[in-house]
């Protein structure tokens, strides 16, 4: 019997040493939008010019009119108690199979196939389990429609209230129809913010990715934490808008952002994924992240 031990080389027994060389590792694995997309072109993904759904202007125009600053205070008070429901996220994923994004042009599937679609595609590019939980998890905050909430009010773009609306934001003419449009506190200079005060202190639109950050806040590290609560601000991350908002952390995070999006927006596709032949996976892994029940 040969006893002998086996040898490693340092890169295999410390491959990474610390954490930037960790974060680094990850964020080689950019991927091309074209490696995602298999349905139809990159250009064609975010088509607002002429959507292919009827639902998506009609979405916008009551976007943009009725998120107002104050509206926006009035729901994170009332649903960031989080004393709606307790149940397993397996019960809120079944809403979720009842559910198409109104604002969304580049899919009719229903919001649970999506999840799927985007964490099998970070999964598929070897990314660590917790950004794959992260896919699944983005668009979870979709559930308050279970609660009465309207789409507008829960999907859809994000942008800052309170501060200048700026022409980056999909159909912002719709904007004129708001009444923070008129409020100068609102739209002259930076609004009611102090320029670099960081994104954390800023109030966006309500919807499900503030939602679903504050309720994965203490179970997903700091970078998965951003790509929930900012995956929709399409005018910071894709447009370059905002920018005399952000602080130094928020520029340092822009790459986890980033590195999710093409995944959320290039993983859509008609064909749904085979659940038969996922769930065991997806249920060990939300059992290794998640409490039996969240609340709601």
């Amino acid at each position: 019997m040969d006893n002998k031990k086996p040898s490693f080389t340092e890169k295999e027994v410390n491959p990474l040493t610390s954490l930037d060389q960790w974060e680094d590792a990850v964020l080689e694995r950019y991927p091309t939008p074209e490696s995602i997309a298999t349905s139809k072109s990159v250009d064609e993904y975010r088509n607002y010019d002429t959507p292919e759904r009827d639902t998506v202007r009609e979405f916008y125009r009551l976007n943009h009119t009725y998120q107002t600053y104050d509206f926006v205070q009035q729901k994170r008070a009332d649903f960031l108690q989080f004393n709606k429901k307790e149940m397993p996220v397996w019960d809120a994923f079944n809403f979720l199979n009842e559910l198409v994004d109104d604002s969304d042009p580049d899919t009719d599937l229903d919001q649970f196939q999506h999840l799927l679609q985007t964490s099998e595609a970070i999964r598929h590019d070897g990314h660590p389990d917790w950004m794959v939980l992260t896919g699944l998890m983005h668009d979870m905050g979709k559930v308050l429609c279970l609660f009465g909430e309207p789409q507008w009010a829960v999907v859809g773009d994000t942008f800052p209230v309170g501060a200048p609306y700026s022409d980056k934001v999909v159909y912002p003419e719709y904007f004129r129809n708001n009444p923070d449009y008129q409020n100068t506190v609102y739209q002259e200079g930076t609004g009611v913010y102090e320029r670099g005060c960081g994104l954390r202190n800023v109030h966006m639109s309500w919807g499900h990715d503030e939602y679903v950050y504050q309720m994965m806040k203490d179970h997903l590290p700091e970078s998965g934490l951003y790509m929930l609560r900012y995956h929709s601000f399409y005018a910071w991350h894709r447009e370059g808008a905002y920018d005399y908002l952000l602080d130094d952390h928020d520029h340092e995070m822009l790459k986890w952002v980033k590195l999710f999006n093409p995944y959320d927006l290039y993983s859509k596709n008609p064909v749904p994924p085979d659940w038969n032949k996922l769930r065991s996976y997806y249920e060990d892994l939300v059992a290794k992240y998640l409490p039996a029940n969240l609340k709601f």
